[in-house]
C-alpha cells in the first residue's frame, strides 16, 4: 500500500470565505440577515453563533450571495452545516482529484455523498463550484425528501437516493453499470449520545462561557453519533468500499479525530487497498482531513 501525506496550512485557495464574512454584501443579497447582526467588542458585525436560526439565516445569506442558490433551510432538528468549512472539502477534493486524474473533466466527474442530510450541502456546493454530478444518499426519509426540495426548487440536477439498511453505505445505492469519479461523507465522530452532548456543552462554554439549557446546535443521531464512533464507521466504509472497487475511482472521508488516523491506515493496509492519502485542511482554529484511498486494480 502507498500512503501519501498533504499537508496544509491555510484555508483552500480557491475558497471565497478565507477572508471572513463580509456582512454588507451578504445583507443586499439577504436582508432578513440585517435583523441577527450584533457588533463585537472591536467594532466589527458578526452575528450569535449560538443562535441556530442566526446561523440558518447566515448560511441562506451566503449560499444566495455567492452560489446562486435561493431557496434552502434546515429544519429542527437536522444538522446546519457550517458553509466555509465544507466547501473547503470540495475544493481540497477538487484539487485532488486534478492531480490524480490528469485529464479530468469537471463536467463528468461524478460524486456520491454518503449521508447527505437534509441541508445536501455537499452535491449543491460540488456543482455550484464544479458543475460535478451528484448522488446523495441517506438512511432518513424526511432527509432525503427535503434534499429533493432544494434540488428541485433551485433547478438543480441532483440525485438523491434512501438507503434502506442503515449498517450498508454503497450497496442499494450505487446500481449496476454505475460509476463514481468520489465518494465524499462526513460521518458521524461521536462513538454516544453522552459523548455528542458533552461536545455540544463544550460548544457552548467556548461561545458563552457556560453551558445554556437549551443545547440544540443542530444535529441527531445518526448525524451526530455511532456506536464506535467515527473510527468505526469509516472502518466499516472501507471494508464495504472494496466490493464496490470497480465502480468508484477514489473513496474518501472526512476524520475529525487526528488520532484516527494511525488505526485506519493500520486497517486499511490489512484490507490490502491500493493507495492511501491524507489530505490536511486547516479552517479558522480548527484542524480537519480527509483520507482517500482506491484498490488494486
Amino acid at each position: 500500500m502507498t500512503l501519501f501525506i498533504d499537508r496544509r496550512s491555510l484555508v483552500h485557495q480557491r475558497n471565497i470565505h478565507q477572508q471572513g464574512y463580509d456582512f454588507n454584501r451578504l445583507i443586499t443579497a439577504h436582508p432578513a440577515l440585517s435583523n441577527h447582526i450584533v457588533i463585537t467588542q472591536g467594532g466589527k458585525k458578526s452575528i450569535d453563533f449560538a443562535d441556530p436560526n442566526a446561523v440558518i439565516i447566515l448560511n441562506q445569506a451566503l449560499l444566495k450571495c455567492h452560489y446562486g442558490v435561493d431557496f434552502w433551510t434546515v429544519p429542527s432538528p437536522f444538522l446546519c452545516p457550517p458553509i466555509p468549512g465544507r466547501v473547503d472539502y470540495i475544493h481540497h477534493l477538487a484539487e485532488f482529484l486534478e492531480a490524480q486524474i490528469p485529464t479530468l473533466d469537471h463536467n463528468s466527474v461524478k460524486g456520491l455523498d454518503i449521508g447527505t442530510g437534509a441541508s445536501a450541502i455537499y452535491p449543491i456546493l460540488g456543482h455550484k463550484c464544479y458543475r460535478w454530478n451528484f448522488v446523495g444518499s441517506d438512511i432518513n426519509k424526511d432527509a432525503i425528501k427535503l434534499a429533493k426540495q432544494w434540488a428541485e426548487f433551485n433547478q438543480l440536477p441532483l440525485k438523491f437516493r434512501l438507503q434502506s439498511k442503515s449498517d450498508l453505505m454503497f450497496e442499494n445505492i450505487i446500481k449496476p453499470n454505475e460509476s463514481f469519479t468520489f465518494t465524499l461523507c462526513n460521518p458521524p465522530f461521536h462513538a454516544s449520545e453522552q459523548e455528542a452532548r458533552q461536545g455540544t456543552e463544550r460548544k457552548w462554554r467556548n461561545l458563552k462561557g457556560k453551558v445554556s439549557k437549551n443545547l440544540n446546535f443542530g444535529g441527531h443521531a445518526p448525524e451526530l453519533w455511532c456506536q464506535g464512533g467515527e473510527l468505526a464507521f469509516i472502518r466499516s466504509m472501507i471494508e464495504q468500499s472494496q466490493a464496490f472497487s470497480h465502480q468508484v475511482t477514489w473513496f474518501t472521508s472526512l476524520v475529525s479525530k487526528s488520532e484516527n488516523l494511525k488505526p485506519l491506515v493500520q486497517f486499511a493496509h490489512k484490507c490490502g487497498v491500493n493507495a492511501w492519502h491524507v489530505v490536511e485542511m486547516v479552517q479558522g482554529n480548527k484542524q480537519s482531513r480527509f483520507v482517500a484511498w482506491n484498490w488494486p486494480s
